[in-house]
């Protein structure tokens, strides 16, 4: 049995749910699609995050979180398909998704077999997505917003990480948390597009891949994502 939301993420959980049942269409709604590279995971993505983002604003008249988990980002496309073309590297383990956004890769370790999965992210609206997008996926993802990352990660057995290299405060506690939860004996695996802030000479490369991308502001053509792990 997963845990009850509550505060931030329960009323962000309500809106969202409001918001996919809302009719009509347009480019500032929210729809049910496959991923580009994970077809087997569907997700509900913004048609355009940067213009639901705006009305949803002006909506709630004050500043809503940059919708992050509205977009499938190309770090954490790479990654979820590594862990479904290898799900050996999930089943019945234990698996942490940090900064988890739309839980994509926390649902396709939960279809590779995981044991249990949890979902991390700080935003509540990315929580409540999580929530959302599992059910859509018929998964069990416990989805939570506390911040972990001055902890150990020393309670499961793998953590994955998609696209939380893009700036450099966070790169500057992530890449610790990693290197700790790989000291305590946990697989680490990270899945990233180049990011300004990769720290490539701590990480080793295992795959990568060509993934089309639906970010806001990027291009439509393909990104080259690594999946790597602390060294």
């Amino acid at each position: 049995m997963l845990a009850p939301m509550e505060g931030a993420a329960a009323d962000a959980l309500t809106e969202l749910e409001r918001e996919i049942d809302a009719p009509g269409a347009g480019l500032d709604r929210l729809r049910l699609v496959p991923t580009p590279f994970v077809p087997e995971v569907r997700l509900h993505l913004a048609v355009d995050a940067i213009v639901w983002w705006a009305r949803m604003e002006a909506s709630a008249g004050h500043p809503l979180p940059a919708p992050y988990w509205a977009s499938a980002w190309a770090g954490g496309q790479g990654l979820a398909r590594h862990l479904l073309n290898h799900p050996e590297l999930a089943a019945g383990r234990r698996v942490l998704d940090l900064a988890a956004g739309s839980g994509l890769v926390a649902i396709a370790a939960a279809l590779a077999g995981a044991s249990a999965v949890t979902a991390n992210d700080i935003d509540p609206y990315a929580v409540a997505a999580v929530t959302l997008n599992a059910r859509a996926n018929r998964v069990a993802v416990d989805a939570t917003g506390d911040d972990l990352l001055d902890g150990a990660g020393t309670d499961v057995d793998l953590v994955v990480a998609g696209d939380v290299f893009y700036d450099r405060a966070l790169a500057d506690r992530v890449l610790p948390f990693l290197e700790r939860a790989a000291a305590s004996g946990a697989v680490v695996l990270v899945g990233d597009p180049g990011r300004d802030h990769l720290p490539a000479d701590r990480l080793a490369v295992l795959a990568d891949y060509p993934v089309p991308t639906t970010e806001p502001t990027v291009d439509s053509s393909p990104r080259h994502v690594q999946v790597l792990r602390p060294v």
